[in-house]
């Protein structure tokens, strides 16, 4: 469910975040700088299959990369510990986008930066959380769009044609050359 205004987060942060004013607060600092971002609940699956109901800011952070502007798309969960613990942040490509792992990024699209393992409630908060990410994401952008050719499907080809880098032809009636 999209959240809309402070009033609508109020009344659907729920009950379980042990800090609320201090959510409410976060989330409407950076709602108010990042208009491509929202407030959203829904169910986030921890990674020992815990189901909790947490509220994300979800959206898009404009980059600069190289001159240009890029959209990345991203997805901060607060636990209901936070801001006493770290949001747990995600890139989210769209279908078009493949993620890019580096040493910010893994194959899964989390966001592993030093500002979120050293994440201390006094000294972090979520704008700063966005700066360092903007920082980073412009030096090394999380994604790139899929290759044109990626999008058709090999379920929906009846054959595949292999090039070989060698320029020799492959073995006929499916033998192989090993």
């Amino acid at each position: 469910m999209t959240i809309t205004t402070v009033r609508d987060l109020r009344r659907m942060l729920p009950k379980t975040y042990d800090h609320r004013r201090e959510v409410l607060s976060e989330v409407c600092t950076v709602l108010s700088q990042h208009q491509n971002l929202e407030a959203v609940m829904d169910k986030f699956v921890f990674n020992d299959g815990t189901v909790k109901n947490l509220i994300s800011l979800t959206g898009t952070v404009m980059v600069f990369y190289e001159g240009k502007r890029y959209n990345i798309p991203v997805c901060l969960w607060l636990n209901e510990s936070f801001p006493r613990s770290a949001p747990i942040c995600y890139v989210k490509p769209t279908r078009d986008m493949m993620i890019v792992p580096s040493r910010h990024v893994n194959s899964n699209g989390e966001i592993m930066l030093p500002y979120l393992d050293k994440w201390r409630h006094t000294q972090c908060d979520l704008y700063s959380l966005i700066q360092v990410i903007l920082a980073v994401f412009s030096e090394v952008p999380p994604v790139c769009m899929r290759p044109e050719d990626s999008g058709s499907r090999l379920e929906e080809c009846s054959h595949v044609i292999l090039d070989r880098e060698d320029n020799l032809l492959f073995r006929k009636n499916n033998e192989t050359n090993c």
